[in-house]
């Protein structure tokens, strides 16, 4: 076999042609798309003339050439001008061609902003920005450390504008709460954000709140539960979280009709924390026999062993299942597709860590409002990522209030009858 073997010079010559055969493809594409667009603009309007009979939108040459940095390098456009001389009769103002190509002042390519905020969020300094994306787009003009004083500014205007977003045209039938700690550099107070991930209707999982609460206290969560039930949000039909949150008794106030479902990897970590080491290996597989059973029956019975096995030597650690073991087993009444979803907080826990990572590396925010705001961004950023639960088509089902034993469907409760009773 014949290798073509080259030394490190000729390899650097070889990699630069390649960069500038990339770019100048980009270069010549992207000029090929605008011209392709301004033609098909002024054909769609030929007709349009004056009383002269001469056209009223024609072309007129090209602008002054700008560099636009794009995911394949820094590259040099000349984009098409058009003149439209249509005036609008209503307001007297003069149409104008824009582009849905390149935008007016486009300097960067979408694509290229959206790095900024993912280096920033996912752990690099600022001041590294430069150095870095010089070596990915060819030119660092735009790409300062002080773009990202903007962005956070512009983030903590989203999270506003987010929170305060009417919620009566969406149904979460399923919601998993938590809260988030971090240390926020210029307070002494820790920042607690409260995150709310709901299931809708269709089955497809998105963010419902995030706010600034204290330590996950009662009176933190109610004043969020309040907020979304007053710009229009339905009561869930069951809610997932942590049993030490001060939620569940915001939620009876709020949402009383809501049922509660405690997440079991926080319950199984409680419970092993009051067993010695020695214990703990086979009480997790007895928990585990409760978590994973067929059916709630076999779950009760899995329970009841676990108190036998354990409850004269550690009293303490079976009083933390057995006084908790009916919202433990609240997902048994559920479409049985939807048990993996329903036992734990993961969908949020998993997304915490991100922001654990980010506040990790930056030692913390400089303020509660930025903390809130990047803790926005992470999870906005994440939730195009998010699975539909499985068996979504079964989500309109528990909304419509149908009834499901060992997590197989077996009738709907009509409305006529719960009001009769």
């Amino acid at each position: 076999m014949l290798r073509v073997v080259t030394n490190d010079g000729s390899r650097a010559e070889m990699q630069s042609a390649i960069d500038e055969i990339c770019a100048e493809g980009a270069r010549r594409m992207l000029a090929a798309a605008l011209e392709a667009e301004v033609d098909g603009y002024i054909t769609a309007l030929a007709n349009e003339r004056d009383g002269r009979g001469r056209r009223l939108v024609v072309r007129n040459g090209h602008a002054e050439p700008r560099t636009v940095t794009t995911g394949a390098g820094a590259i040099e456009v000349e984009a098409p001008r058009v003149n439209d001389k249509r005036v609008d009769p209503d307001t007297g103002e003069r149409a104008r061609f824009r582009s849905s190509i390149l935008t007016p002042w486009c300097r960067k390519s979408p694509k290229v902003n959206e790095v900024l905020p993912l280096m920033y969020l996912h752990g690099m300094s600022s001041g590294d920005f430069a150095p870095a994306l010089t070596e990915f787009f060819g030119s660092s003009a735009g790409l300062s450390a002080s773009v990202i004083t903007r962005l956070t500014t512009q983030w903590q205007a989203d999270q506003r504008a987010f929170a305060d977003r009417p919620l009566g045209d969406r149904d979460y039938v399923y919601v998993w709460v938590d809260g988030i700690h971090f240390n926020v550099r210029l307070e002494e107070e820790r920042l607690c954000a409260l995150v709310v991930v709901g299931v809708r209707a269709d089955g497809t999982k998105e963010l419902v709140a995030i706010t600034d609460g204290y330590r996950e206290s009662t009176e933190s969560w109610a004043d969020l539960l309040r907020d979304v039930k007053r710009r229009g949000m339905r009561a869930p039909v069951l809610a997932v979280g942590d049993g030490a949150l001060g939620f569940w008794a915001a939620l009876r106030d709020v949402f009383p009709e809501t049922r509660a479902q405690r997440c079991w990897v926080h319950k199984v970590a409680n419970i092993l924390s009051s067993l010695p080491s020695s214990a703990q290996a086979g009480a997790r597989r007895a928990l585990a026999e409760v978590r994973d059973a067929e059916d709630r029956d076999h779950a009760v019975v899995a329970a009841k062993a676990f108190e036998v096995d354990y409850g004269a030597k550690f009293p303490k650690a079976v009083a933390k299942l057995t006084n908790d073991l009916v919202p433990l087993l609240a997902f048994y009444d559920f479409p049985a597709e939807h048990w993996l979803h329903l036992k734990t907080t993961n969908p949020i826990e998993s997304t915490f860590a991100t922001v654990r990572l980010r506040t990790k590396v930056t030692k913390g925010p400089g303020s509660r409002a930025a903390g809130l705001a990047m803790a926005f961004k992470l999870i906005e950023a994440a939730e195009g990522r998010w699975r539909a639960v499985n068996g979504p088509h079964l989500v309109a089902l528990v909304r419509a209030g149908a009834r499901f034993e060992k997590g197989v469907i077996v009738g709907r409760e009509q409305k006529d009858q719960e009001a009769a009773a």
